[in-house]
């Protein structure tokens, strides 16, 4: 390494450092409000009677279904949250670790909203000494705000459902987005139960006012920062189409051009979520990473055709409006902590990778795995940054359906292309499975969890 590499690496240490600093102070305060608001709700159940005024089987169950329905209420609201493009949060924890989180806190919520349905129904039956068939109907028909919070029960079981993987995958990205947009109605409606009939609730003012102080504010962040926040940004950059690039029958780039685009602090291996302001594409964003390091006066994403609106992404004329959500992603250059580092990129996982290529300093090793020759893109310009920056460059290339080829990038196979891996950060970006295979692999050859970044295209 020249002594000028040297200085740069150690002006860069500090900012690091610093900025890691104030990422550990955001994450305890972000954890001290989730679970500061968690002890607080469960307060105002005890102080509602939670455990004093149990005394039967059926208050038991009441009063059980009634701590379920406050928390899987707030776990709905965290639900919003997660993904509503607040910059702080998702440069705390990145957008691809919020997505896992999502998820999971989906499925616990909707598993706390059924047990709070079957604890209340069958509570209230037993408490009234009737069938559970005839407490259904009697909830239905002499409770305000029930059959909203019905359908906004069933709303959410769909977008569970439907979030599973294995339906996922035979649903069109267009479909799966519109059915996440029914989460919000799902959550506005139980909103009409719970303030009205929630016993903790109708007998304490102040518990009145701290819960509906929680949905306006989750309101006025989701409003923010994903209505407004895009808006203003439309008006300020004036974002445009400005050339189209088939880089292969399958994969294209577009250059997008604006005004004051520095101002944007996009970082090389970042994403946006692009909005293409056509008609038929207008009501519809989709995550793209840059595919080229930003420079302050244009911004290019590469796009591989997998999808109805993929494989129609080459038809959008130059000057189209183009709105965008972001920079989002932590696959950058700034959580790095070692010198030396391995680029590791699967199929259309290229494109994050071949912007760091040209923004990374350092002892760089790129290997590039695609099932065939005809998938490589950007040869001209990955041989032209090996050359011009001593990048160690390789192509992976072969099928693992062939058995011939079905230990490449197994951990021997990645000790042999990089001997001192172990030793590197590694950056690594494609597919789930590709990406998931690789990372275990990377591991197993001896590199510390802490030093892997990954970057999956799974949205």
């Amino acid at each position: 390494m020249t002594n000028a590499e040297l200085a740069i690496d150690s002006t860069r240490a500090i900012p690091c450092a610093r900025r890691r600093t104030r990422r550990a102070a955001v994450a305890w305060i972000v954890w001290g409000i989730v679970v500061g608001n968690a002890v607080a709700i469960t307060w105002i159940w005890l102080n509602a009677g939670g455990i004093s005024s149990v005394h039967t089987t059926g208050d038991l169950l009441t009063s059980l279904g009634r701590i379920t329905g406050l928390l899987g209420a707030y776990l709905a609201l965290i639900q919003v949250l997660l993904l509503a493009r607040i910059p702080w949060l998702e440069r705390l924890a990145g957008f691809d670790r919020l997505t896992v989180w999502h998820r999971l806190n989906g499925k616990v919520c909707l598993i706390l909203i059924l047990a709070h349905v079957v604890l209340i129904t069958v509570g209230y039956a037993m408490m009234d000494k009737i069938s559970v068939p005839s407490e259904v109907s009697a909830i239905l028909s002499g409770y305000p705000g029930m059959i909203t919070a019905t359908i906004g029960t069933v709303l959410l079981i769909v977008v569970v459902v439907e979030s599973l993987v294995i339906v996922r995958r035979h649903l069109r990205y267009e479909t799966w987005y519109l059915v996440h947009l029914t989460a919000y109605a799902g959550i506005a409606l139980g909103w009409f139960h719970q303030i009205p009939t929630g016993n903790e609730l109708t007998t304490n003012a102040a518990a009145s006012d701290y819960w509906t102080a929680l949905y306006v504010a989750t309101l006025a962040l989701l409003v923010g920062f994903r209505v407004v926040q895009p808006v203003y940004y439309g008006f300020r950059h004036r974002l445009r189409v400005a050339a189209v690039t088939v880089e292969s029958p399958t994969v294209v780039s577009l250059e997008i051009t604006g005004r004051r685009l520095d101002r944007l602090d996009a970082q090389a291996g970042q994403f946006f979520l692009w909005r293409f302001l056509t008609r038929g594409r207008w009501w519809e964003s989709h995550p793209f990473s840059l595919s080229r390091a930003p420079d302050g006066r244009s911004l290019r994403i590469t796009v591989k055709s997998s999808g109805d609106f993929t494989r129609r992404i080459g038809s959008i004329e130059p000057g189209t409006v183009v709105s965008a959500e972001g920079p989002f992603g932590v696959f950058t250059d700034s959580v790095r902590r070692r010198d030396r580092v391995a680029l590791i990129a699967g199929g259309i996982g290229i494109t994050p990778v071949r912007s760091l290529l040209e923004e990374m300093h350092g002892d760089l090793a790129f290997v590039y795995r695609v099932i065939s020759e005809d998938d490589v893109i950007f040869r001209e310009e990955l041989e032209q940054l090996a050359r011009e920056r001593g990048i160690a460059l390789t192509y992976v290339v072969g099928d693992h359906a062939d058995p011939a080829h079905r230990e490449l990038l197994s951990p021997a196979h990645l000790r042999r292309l990089i001997p001192d891996l172990a030793d590197r950060e590694v950056y690594l970006c494609g597919p789930p499975a590709m990406a998931d295979a690789i990372e275990k692999n990377v591991r197993r050859a001896g590199v510390p969890r802490r030093f892997i970044h990954t970057e999956r295209f799974a949205l």
